[in-house]
């Protein structure tokens, strides 16, 4: 069951963090029960075992170097789709673009965005709690998770389903709804074998709208007036600076708002029998000074695809720069903390008067603004640079948690960013995950090196 084999461990030795870690060995489970097996072989032998997806984190939660691998790409079924109910049963190495395209079959909506949904799996989504664009109205994984198969450490198997009361005060409150300790647990508690998710009706007409802006300061002022009207509803609404611009510019056409300093890029989709608000949002850009003679409007499916092709450019392009580097000892360095929305352009110029001062090139940032979270992607060319960079990122971090943020918005803690996890969470909350670690994994088997 398990691969020895170095071309093999090789394969599964990297993810996006820019990290490469080879692993002692590789399995390839088929189903929940070789899963399961796997685990308890492991736990008797006290073997970690770092369960994987489509390894596209960026913290190096999908790879190591201790133990076995367990790629979970395998188990890809979808097991059900119940129309009525609007919900969908899958097993966890389901491409999640794919399992999307299955729903909108039947007239129903996977929420889940992220960008990477071609290429990562619906295991990989819970297990970091991925979220993306849409997340602006349909929240994050967690939201749309109804229920879940785990196999513990043990290599013994629960299912655990949201309770559906409205009211409820047996207990502690973290410890009513199980589903939740393993959305966003990295592989640390257990591995999702099969999950149960809640499916949308399908929005009847979605407009996509891409709104450059001369100058930064109103773009930011426009995503907040966004937020906040009752005139127009956004799923998404998407700032880019001048860096991530320009990559979006050689992407397609290169002449595309030249005077512009940002631009933001928003998603509408009203209810059924409401026209999208053009007209509003067009009154809202001229607002804030918008270049509205470039705006695009995209609208149709494969327009939207284009729009979401000339978004995922723009980390894709960092990341082959950010692989060039690693044989330097350098890398892409990306964060994803966030603040209250209203402070993004305050948290941002605060950002990049850090790396100014430390006299690193500016990071390339775009993100959820209307979330209040940017990615910042920085290039390390080497050890050396990528250590002034990791200092600039963590007294970004600590300006961050003093506007009221967090160090990590969607991507997770991985092995990365472990470091700066007690900037954040006090020694209490950190006992308590510990405690709720070793209830769960007492032999410490299960994903080593992430979150704790």
């Amino acid at each position: 069951m398990v691969s020895r084999d170095e071309d093999v461990r090789r394969t599964y030795a990297t993810d996006v963090s820019g990290l490469e870690l080879v692993p002692e060995g590789v399995a390839r489970p088929a189903d929940a029960v070789e899963v399961a097996a796997l685990l308890a072989e492991a736990n008797a032998s006290r073997t970690p075992v770092t369960p994987a997806g489509g390894q596209t984190s960026t913290t190096g939660a999908s790879i190591t170097d201790r133990g076995i691998l367990m790629s979970l790409r395998a188990m890809q079924r979808v097991i059900d789709i119940d129309v009525d109910a609007r919900s969908v049963r899958v097993e966890p190495g389901v491409l999640l673009g794919e399992l999307k395209r299955t729903c909108a079959q039947h007239d129903l909506l996977l929420a889940p965005d992220p960008t990477s949904e071609e290429e990562c799996t619906v295991g990989g989504a819970i297990a970091c709690n991925a979220s993306g664009a849409r997340s602006l109205r349909y929240g994050p994984t967690r939201n749309h998770v109804r229920a879940l198969t785990v196999a513990l450490a043990d290599g013994s198997l629960v299912e655990l389903r949201r309770p559906s009361l409205e009211k409820n005060t047996v207990g502690y409150a973290f410890a009513q709804d199980a589903v939740d300790w393993f959305i966003g647990s990295e592989g640390t508690l257990g591995v999702v074998v099969e999950a149960e998710l809640a499916l949308l009706p399908m929005p009847e007409h979605v407009i996509g709208l891409a709104i450059p802006f001369v100058r930064e300061k109103e773009a930011f002022a426009f995503v907040v007036a966004a937020r906040e009207s009752t005139a127009v509803h956004p799923r998404c609404l998407e700032f880019f600076d001048a860096l991530a611009l320009s990559i979006a510019r050689d992407t397609g056409d290169t002449s595309w708002a030249l005077g512009a300093e940002a631009f933001v890029y928003i998603e509408e989709a009203p209810i059924r029998g409401v026209d999208p608000a053009l007209d509003e949002w067009l009154a809202l850009a001229d607002r804030f000074g918008a270049i509205t003679d470039d705006m695009r409007v995209y609208d149709g499916e494969a327009s939207l695809r284009e729009a979401r092709r000339v978004r995922h450019a723009i980390p894709a392009h960092m990341n082959e720069r950010g692989a060039a580097r690693r044989v330097h000892g350098g890398r892409k360095v990306s964060t994803d903390w966030a603040v209250p929305y209203r402070e993004l352009g305050r948290a941002i110029r605060r950002a990049r008067a850090l790396a100014s001062e430390a006299g690193i090139a500016q990071a390339v940032i775009y993100g959820h603004a209307g979330n209040g979270h940017p990615h910042q992607n920085f290039i390390a060319d080497d050890a050396a640079q990528l250590s002034r960079i990791e200092r600039v990122v963590e007294a970004t971090l600590r300006e961050v948690i003093a506007l009221g943020g967090t160090v990590a918005a969607e991507h997770g803690i991985g092995k990365i960013k472990r470091k700066w996890l007690p900037l954040q969470m006090t020694p209490l909350q950190l006992r308590v995950m510990r405690a709720v670690k070793q209830e769960l994994d007492p032999a410490g088997i299960l994903s080593p090196g992430n979150v704790l």
